[in-house]
């Protein structure tokens, strides 16, 4: 509208214009002054939009892509920390697992272990048992060969004894090659 009051004023209407500038100076508007007041105020804007505006418009792009890169980074760390927590987990449960065979394994050979040291204590065992009763055998042999002479000699004492007093040499003689014979059979 200012531009078309502009134009009027210099069209060269004068009858028009001085209605146009009569009723501005009724609205109390001094057209020089407004024209003044416009240039100025462009000059400031455009000032203001280059030395202003700009540096913060840029400034808050650059902060605005800062933030944005912050929370795709935080994103990314997200992902990477739920990833990592879920390896974490794998990995407790693998070695879980491990520490399950192991103990398993550990089980099994003490088993084995003590079940080697039962046959080996029992083979002893029996070997000693064995021994024990040769042992007992030929005790008992040589005891029973040292009763067999004690009871021999006892015979043939009392043999001798009661042979002396009824019995002849010869007779004597017959009795004694007799005993002789069954002690040795015995």
């Amino acid at each position: 509208m200012l531009s078309y009051l502009l134009f009027l004023a210099t069209a060269g209407e004068v009858e028009k214009t001085s209605t146009v500038t009569k009723l501005l100076s009724d609205f109390g508007v001094d057209l020089p002054l407004l024209l003044a007041q416009i240039l100025c105020f462009s000059i400031v804007a455009i000032l203001l939009w280059r030395f202003a505006f700009k540096p913060v418009l840029a400034t808050m792009e650059d902060r605005q892509r800062q933030i944005e890169s912050g929370l795709r980074y935080a994103e990314e760390m997200k992902t990477k920390l739920a990833q990592t927590q879920l390896e974490s987990v794998a990995i407790l449960k693998q070695a879980q697992l491990e520490g399950t065979k192991f103990v398993e394994e550990t089980r099994k050979v003490a088993k084995e272990f003590l079940d080697q040291q039962q046959k080996d204590a029992t083979v002893r065992a029996n070997e000693l048992v064995a021994k024990a009763k040769q042992a007992i055998e030929l005790e008992h042999k040589k005891m029973l060969d040292q009763a067999r002479l004690e009871v021999a000699r006892l015979v043939v004492l009392t043999t001798q004894r009661v042979l002396a007093k009824e019995l002849s040499d010869a007779e004597r003689a017959r009795y004694n090659e007799a005993a002789t014979r069954e002690i040795t059979v015995i």
